[in-house]
């Protein structure tokens, strides 16, 4: 893709949009797949990170907070 503009036959500027090449990914992104399953795995690791992380820098459990706030 050279220009971002076309001219047609007639030497008249077409400055539209150029639509992009559509494409189909045939993997699946849903339901228990491994992609599912690995993105599921590290989200959870972040939050139980994020529970230590909290727990060590306040100095209260994860009930204490949620009865507190």
């Amino acid at each position: 893709m050279a220009n971002s503009y076309r001219v047609d036959e007639r030497g008249v500027l077409n400055n539209f949009a150029i639509e992009p090449k559509m494409y189909v990914d045939d993997t699946e992104k849903a339901g228990f797949t491994p992609y599912a399953e690995l993105l599921n795995g590290r989200l959870a690791m972040i939050g139980f990170v994020s529970l230590l992380i909290t727990e060590a820098a306040t100095g209260h459990g994860l009930i204490w907070l949620l009865g507190n706030l």
